[in-house]
């Protein structure tokens, strides 16, 4: 629908905008505004969440890999950690859409406000990662990247808020372990994306102008602006109060997460 497109345009410049700021994926905000606009245009409501993390995912395919081209003209990504995960994030991304469409939208639903509610604390709560670089040895990322792979999978997003966490944690600098979570978020994306597409591609309950779960008008939309206004974003981080700005944006997730209780 036309319209759902022209709201997508919109939603995928705030998230690409949110990404580059914030450096976490964009579908935080993508997957809540997604199933608002779905439920609006009374999609069928067992549907909505699957289809608002798949068109997500979808979308952050592209999105990522905008931002992987930045951060690899920077030099800034560890390939061979990044290579590492890449197989358990792409197998933990498959399990993990196929766990999700065996789950009721409600649960998904509550799943997915646990997840803001804990970003939103991420966001604000300080972080010493110094005291734990290092502890974490490198065979760890292959049951990390089952994990996160999985999670992100259910949850529509790229899994940086989980990445650059772990990653933190086992050695990397910051803006490596950003990098290398950019990275991350390709298998993810792709994998995910692509199982949604399978599970979905049978299903009749699903509106005109969907690819599987994918709504396609929506994708376009939040793809058309998302790849442009990410660099942006990114280039503002160096500009603006970081701290401050995510104190708000903690603020904005939080009122989502209640928002969508509801």
């Amino acid at each position: 629908m036309i319209e759902i497109f022209l709201a997508s345009l919109l939603l995928g410049s705030i998230a690409g905008l949110s990404a580059g700021l914030f450096g976490i994926g964009g579908g935080v905000l993508v997957v809540p505004f997604l199933s608002w606009l779905f439920t609006a245009h009374q999609f069928e409501s067992e549907q909505i969440m699957l289809m608002a993390v798949a068109t997500a995912l979808a979308s952050a395919l592209f999105t990522s890999a905008a931002s992987v081209r930045t951060h690899f003209r920077l030099g800034n990504i560890i390939w061979p950690r990044a290579l590492r995960l890449a197989p358990t994030l792409f197998a933990g991304a498959v399990c993990g859409a196929t766990l999700a469409e065996y789950i009721s939208a409600g649960v998904l639903r509550k799943v997915f406000i646990v997840y803001l509610l804990y970003t939103s604390l991420h966001m604000v709560l300080p972080k010493n990662t110094a005291r734990m670089a290092g502890k974490l040895p490198a065979g760890f990322d292959y049951p990390i990247g089952l994990f996160v792979g999985s999670i992100s999978a259910v949850l529509g997003i790229g899994g940086g808020s989980m990445n650059v966490p772990y990653l933190a944690h086992a050695g990397l600098p910051m803006k490596n372990a950003v990098a290398t979570s950019s990275v991350c978020a390709l298998p993810i994306a792709f994998s995910a994306a692509a199982s949604y597409i399978f599970l979905g591609w049978q299903n009749a309950a699903l509106p005109p102008d969907s690819f599987g779960y994918v709504y396609l008008p929506a994708f376009l939309g939040i793809t058309v602006t998302g790849v442009f206004t990410a660099p942006i974003g990114a280039g503002l981080a160096h500009r603006l109060p970081a701290r401050q700005l995510k104190r708000y944006f903690a603020l904005i997730l939080l009122l989502i997460a209640l928002k969508m209780l509801g």
